[in-house]
């Protein structure tokens, strides 16, 4: 979002903007004359968005596949996602589209999971509970930079950029890290698409994460990459 460096009453395209947090983030920047285009698939998070963004005019919100986004062409200033953008059937048709969304110049940025093997905070709880990979690859399909340059260029996108990120990030204790890991990112997804082996590996994870250090306060690492380019 900082890459941006938005200015007040631009144009924003928030790519699966989710529950919101985005959003009220870009308002920040873009003040009362600017306008967020929030977009998700998901219509119970735009539910869950609306309600917390109601209060905010410049926010408008609509449910559509990201990809296929029908907007005047040359309509936006920017356009952002964070980890929105690793699941589309056409990465090529998306970024292409969102090309054409992009005034002259106009600016996009992105951030997306490098590999899992760079991933401490999706590989350690993976490889506590017994598994060697995840169930569902589609969180890291944008993990390899080359790939990700290519499908840029590819739609007309230039100075193109791609920096490695790195940041250690907690839910708390012991307890609180396992019960978060146990709900979200790949274990979380094995978990809760398998809730009979739940037990069995929630012991592990959370003697796994003891043993890091300070149970009070247990971090991991996530490692992502922050892409910017010009239309």
């Amino acid at each position: 979002m900082e890459e941006l460096r938005l200015g007040s009453a631009e144009a924003v395209i928030d790519v699966g903007c989710g529950t919101g947090q985005t959003l009220l983030q870009l308002a920040e920047r873009v003040g009362r004359q600017g306008v967020i285009v929030g977009v998700d698939i998901a219509e119970q998070l735009l539910r869950i968005a609306g309600q917390r963004t109601s209060g905010l005019e410049c926010v408008r919100l609509i449910e559509a596949d990201a990809e296929l986004l029908d907007l005047p062409s040359g309509s936006v200033d920017a356009i952002f996602s964070r980890f929105g953008v690793m699941s589309f059937g056409d990465p090529d048709a998306a970024f292409s589209n969102f090309h054409r969304l992009l005034k002259p110049e106009g600016r996009l940025a992105f951030c997306c999971w490098r590999p899992l093997r760079d991933n401490e905070l999706d590989r350690f709880p993976l490889h506590s509970a017994g598994f060697q990979s995840p169930a569902d690859e589609t969180p890291f399909s944008f993990s390899d930079a080359d790939y990700v340059r290519t499908v840029l260029a590819s739609a007309g996108f230039k100075d193109i950029a791609i920096t490695p990120y790195d940041e250690a990030v907690t839910s708390g204790d012991v307890v609180a890290m396992t019960r978060v890991l146990l709900s979200v990112g790949p274990l979380g997804k094995i978990a809760r698409e398998n809730v009979s082996i739940k037990s069995a590996v929630e012991p592990k994870l959370r003697e796994a994460l003891a043993g890091l250090g300070d149970p009070s306060r247990v971090e991991l690492v996530a490692s992502v990459w922050i892409v910017t380019a010009r239309a």
